[in-house]
């Protein structure tokens, strides 16, 4: 039998090695998928200490710790529904204005569309109206299922919410120790290098959510200011739509300036 060249032997054992690795990814991602709802909550914890932990760690100089983190996370909570009554509180107050302005805006645009250089037939724009009622109409109970399906869908994100607000109590709590615990069950031979692999790791993680609250602030600014001075209403919801939506990656930010864009259009015109 003739001998194994030595390029095939180096490049069996690494082909072994990349299969077992990417073994081990696919059971952990199809763990991940069997329990999404506890891997997203984790997940949102970690964001929501990457974010707290700095005043947590203050407050903590002057109170003791269970308490620091309860406040801070109160007053989080506090600021939040803060927001979100504010919006509230805006849109009801122009909602009427809203869709009012919506309507006579959409007038607007079919005339502009009839116009040159479009030149389109009133009778298609109309058809178009007709066939959306008719099919909203003939598929009523669809829409509805559709909505409480929604219903539930909404339990499940409050649950998820429920559940990153505990994880992050613990994690402001006792992360660090928790962390040190952890390496402690190491073998010694691998307990540093993961321990500095770790801390690493969550300052990246803590750049990289610090960055992404400060490109959220500049855009939601940014888009804020347009608004108000192109006289278009809403701004404030539509600034902080902006603000949460830089949060999901890619398309997070482009619908939220496409809302915006579609209420500038139908409130200000195609000008």
């Amino acid at each position: 039998m003739p001998p194994v060249s030595p390029f095939l032997r180096t490049a069996a054992s690494y082909a072994w090695r990349l299969l077992v690795v990417g073994a081990a990814v696919y059971v952990v991602f199809a763990l991940l998928g069997r329990f999404h709802e506890i891997a997203v909550a984790v997940f949102l914890g970690l964001v929501v200490t990457a974010l707290l932990w700095a005043p947590t760690r203050r407050l903590a100089a002057a109170v003791p710790r269970t308490i620091a983190v309860a406040l801070t996370l109160l007053g989080s909570a506090l600021l939040l529904l803060g927001v979100l009554t504010l919006v509230g509180e805006a849109v009801a107050g122009e909602s009427t204005t809203l869709a009012r302005e919506f309507r006579e805006g959409l007038a607007s645009i079919e005339t502009w569309l009839e116009r040159p250089p479009f030149r389109l037939n009133p009778e298609a724009l109309s058809d178009v109206q007709s066939r959306i009622g008719e099919y909203l109409s003939s598929h009523r109970s669809t829409v509805l299922s559709q909505a409480v399906s929604g219903a539930g869908r909404l339990v499940h994100v409050l649950t998820v919410l429920a559940l990153a607000v505990f994880c992050s109590f613990f994690f402001l709590h006792g992360g660090d120790r928790q962390w040190a615990w952890f390496c402690e069950q190491l073998p010694e031979t691998a307990r540093e290098r993961v321990t500095i692999a770790g801390r690493a790791g969550w300052r990246t993680f803590t750049g990289y959510t610090h960055g992404i609250v400060v490109v959220a602030a500049t855009n939601a600014v940014l888009v804020g200011l347009a608004l108000y001075f192109l006289g278009v209403p809403l701004a404030v919801p539509l600034a902080l739509l902006e603000f949460f939506a830089a949060f999901i990656p890619l398309i997070g930010s482009p619908v939220a300036l496409a809302i915006a864009a579609v209420v500038a259009l139908a409130a200000k015109g195609p000008v």
